[in-house]
């Protein structure tokens, strides 16, 4: 049987993450939600891999979101329990140390919304829909969506969506500041990857702070999150990376960062 998760580590710092279940429109069961999770643990014991990208298979979806038939043999306590699995598989995407892309190339909906953002940064192929669509199922967004959507677009912005199920254009997305960009399939992953590159060449304990600070900071109120900033910022000063960041600059070349 295929792998549920591919997982490409890439020579040039990049690992990409392929949701592999394209008859089922990369739906969440439990074997892809634990695949996920080992891929996420060996993507952190590699260190060099300083960006990852989570992309879904074909053109049809990034995710679909849950199992819906894997599900509908459930009883309440194992549907709690599996919305539970794909919320903390969510927060494990989110507690990556390294910046995370999510490269919509299909429909994102319900969950497979809510996974892309538990990601940094989201790319999305021109064709693509997407939308927290699980009011019009009589329930909610039960794997972060209700929380990071809003701290996302804003309260407002947030309970449009959730309480319309709206279903958003790649474009309506864009203007919504649920996406970053929006390019055309074919360049999706090609778009990605440069993006990739781009985070990669700095350096990796610079990003890992980076994402920390901002991430614990947008938590709290400025003065404590200014405090979260200052001890991140410690964390760089004494790295060999900083001491080749500054060497480069004055040997005016490209730095070497290793992590250290």
């Amino acid at each position: 049987m295929a792998d549920l998760v591919q997982l490409e580590l890439r020579d040039d710092h990049i690992a990409i993450m392929t949701l592999n279940r394209p008859d089922v429109a990369n739906a969440m069961s439990k074997q892809l939600l634990e695949e996920i999770n080992e891929a996420l643990l060996s993507i952190k014991e590699h260190a060099s891999i300083f960006c990852t990208i989570i992309i879904g298979a074909g053109e049809k979806a990034f995710c679909a979101g849950a199992d819906l038939k894997e599900r509908n043999g459930m009883n309440d306590r194992e549907v709690i329990e599996a919305v539970r699995g794909i919320g903390n598989t969510i927060l494990n995407i989110e507690q990556m140390p390294m910046p995370v892309i999510a490269a919509l190339n299909g429909v994102a909906f319900g969950g497979g919304l809510e996974l892309a953002l538990g990601c940094d940064i989201r790319i999305a192929a021109d064709h693509i829909q997407l939308g927290l669509t699980e009011t019009s199922l009589a329930i909610i967004p039960g794997a972060g969506g209700t929380q990071r959507l809003p701290r996302l677009i804003g309260i407002g912005k947030a309970k449009q969506l959730i309480y319309t199920a709206k279903r958003l254009t790649a474009s309506e997305a864009k203007d919504f500041g649920i996406v970053e960009e929006v390019v055309k399939s074919s360049q999706l992953l090609d778009r990605a990857i440069e993006l990739a590159k781009e985070i990669s060449k700095n350096g990796p304990i610079a990003l890992e702070q980076a994402k920390t600070a901002i991430n614990n900071g947008m938590q709290v109120d400025l003065l404590t999150g200014i405090e979260i900033e200052h001890l991140s910022y410690k964390q760089t000063l004494h790295t060999e990376d900083r001491l080749e960041g500054l060497q480069a600059f004055k040997e005016k070349r490209q730095p070497i960062y290793r992590g250290k």
